[in-house]
């Protein structure tokens, strides 16, 4: 069984007490915290709360490879990669599984027929949380921005009229997700 400690793995792309470190660290710590505090709140999900606190802080550990100057990243690809790009990290350091949290936690996920029509800079696949732990990380992650704010949690109403911009699919994902979560 491979060791895993996020703050490690981390810390391996950035830089301890950077921005970029601090800005991901924040926003991380602030996304696990609503996540275990969901799952704490419905066992009946039977969610795992290990790898929720772990996938939870990795959700994001993509944005380095990004061109997101905003976040101090200055990497090669636009910002809307950051979760294939960390599946594809994660999954090589043997974490397949916390690898597919950031892969789906984009938005509310997009289909694969969604990133087509949008000319989406995504692989053509089905970009969707599927399990309950991947679903709690997304959801908890609308909540939070990657902001000198990142501490500050966005009301249900903010989030909706945020998620409402990007189409009904989203907006009815996010519903079930609220039905489910709050």
């Amino acid at each position: 069984m491979i060791s895993m400690d996020p703050i490690v793995l981390i810390s391996k792309y950035y830089k301890p007490k950077s921005k970029a470190y601090n800005i991901l660290y924040g926003h991380s710590r602030a996304v696990t915290a609503k996540a275990i505090k969901i799952s704490l709140n419905h066992p009946e999900l039977n969610p795992d709360l290990i790898f929720i606190e772990e996938a939870a802080m990795l959700h994001d550990i993509g944005i380095f490879m990004t061109n997101a100057p905003n976040l101090f990243c200055f990497g090669d690809y636009p910002y809307l990669a950051h979760g294939y790009l960390g599946c594809e990290l994660l999954t090589g350091m043997g974490f397949p599984e916390h690898g597919l949290v950031c892969e789906r936690h984009t938005g509310t996920g997009f289909t694969k027929e969604e990133i087509i029509e949008k000319n989406l800079p995504l692989p053509h696949r089905d970009l969707i949380p599927v399990t309950v732990e991947e679903q709690i990380i997304a959801f908890a992650d609308k909540f939070f921005s990657k902001s000198m704010d990142v501490y500050m949690e966005k009301s249900l109403r903010e989030v909706r009229k945020s998620i409402s911009k990007f189409g009904k699919s989203n907006m009815d994902r996010f519903e079930e997700w609220c039905e489910l979560f709050l």
